[in-house]
């Protein structure tokens, strides 16, 4: 049950994180010697933020559904509660339009913590209606709170800005400085962006960390051992409502924190994308980060949350080749445009990873992993 089992684990995380911040430096790395090399920068670095912040979420989704078996098809609300709460307590009073905005100008160390508590009393509540469902019937139920949720964020206009209006998303400010304007770190000098970078990625290993430890104690065996068998669970001992509960209340704190910094990088909240048709797109997209990442793996949802978000960067780059000439950045330039062509790959590969490999992205590292260590006895 060990995070690392041995010194060379530990030795390949710590390599790992340090390649991953020196990307987000700004450096470059070598993936073929003298042909390719990987940098993140530009427009790469932007989905590099985002892919960071989804991965908060796709962990907090994991927890729910992962370990403990409950299908949520309303993570959006959560992540909205979660935005708006940090956009009132750490906004500044701007509105496109005309009125007036709850927006307290709280530091970061304030608003972020707030948005993930106020979340998870939004999924407090939920509760005692997830605990008594099951299956399909819950999924039909956490849909309900996308229509549910989005009334409220489309009427509260003093905390949403209303309909079509919106509002700033919560400023970055951590201790009075602020994490996305250009300056030095520890004498280096780094964007904005860069800066930002690198604070998920510490966010992520601190809530990444917690949710693995969580998974490795007594809540996190009993939390699986609800979701394979959940009437042996109670035969057993193990109070089902308790645990139902406490999984819905972690996986909204962790959606919390995600909506939270995630709206950052876009710069401004809209009620009508945590509601209805939008907020249940957005709900699938975690959905499909951790079924094409992994159940139940924590490094699954990052893999997935990184996955699903350059997928739309790939389908672009891929439009450039002469093989994908039907492919077109225009909506009416080509047999397909590009968004078309990337909802297309989007159920392809999702529909593809539950038919013939059902563990996702951790899956196949798992595999490959296992042949080399074999190797050259593989077989």
């Amino acid at each position: 049950m060990a995070i690392f089992r041995s010194n060379v684990q530990r030795a390949w995380f710590v390599g790992l994180v340090l390649l991953v911040a020196l990307l987000g430096m700004g450096g470059s790395v070598p993936v073929l010697p003298g042909a390719l090399s990987l940098q993140l920068e530009g427009d790469l670095l932007i989905l590099g933020i985002a892919a960071v912040f989804a991965s908060v979420g796709a962990i907090g989704l994991n927890i729910v559904t992962g370990f403990a078996g409950q299908i949520s098809l309303g993570h959006a609300f959560f992540l909205g509660v979660g935005a708006f709460t940090a956009a009132a307590f750490g906004g500044a009073p701007r509105l496109i339009g005309s009125g007036d905005l709850i927006a307290l100008e709280l530091d970061m160390a304030i608003w972020l913590p707030l948005a993930g508590l106020v979340a998870a009393l939004c999924g407090f509540i939920v509760a005692p209606v997830a605990f008594r469902l099951k299956g399909l019937y819950l999924a039909f139920v956490t849909i309900g709170l996308l229509f549910f949720g989005g009334l409220i964020f489309k009427e509260w206009t003093s905390l949403t800005g209303g309909l079509g209006l919106g509002r700033d998303a919560a400023i970055p400010r951590l201790f009075g400085f602020r994490i996305d304007e250009d300056g030095e770190l520890f004498g280096v000098f780094l964007s904005g962006d860069q800066k930002l970078f690198l604070f998920g990625i510490v966010v992520l290993l601190i809530l990444g960390f917690a949710a693995k430890n969580l998974a490795r104690s007594k809540m996190g065996r009993a939390l699986s051992a609800v979701r394979d068998r959940d009437i042996a669970a109670e035969m057993m001992g193990i109070p089902l409502a308790r645990y139902k509960m406490i999984a819905f209340v972690v996986s909204s704190f962790y959606a919390g924190i995600a909506g939270a910094l995630l709206f950052t990088v876009v710069g401004r909240l809209e009620p009508g994308v945590f509601s209805d048709a939008p907020g249940f797109l957005l709900s699938v997209r975690y959905i499909a980060m951790i079924l094409i990442g992994g159940i139940a793996t924590i490094s699954g949802s990052i893999m997935g949350a990184v996955f699903i978000t350059f997928l739309p960067r790939v389908v672009r780059w891929l439009a450039g080749f002469a093989l994908f000439g039907f492919i077109s950045e225009a909506p009416t330039g080509g047999f397909l445009s590009v968004t078309q062509f990337e909802q297309i790959l989007f159920g392809i590969v999702l529909v593809g990873f539950l038919i013939f490999e059902p563990l996702g992205l951790y899956g196949i590292w798992i595999r490959v992993r296992n042949y080399w260590k074999a190797w050259p006895f593989s077989y």
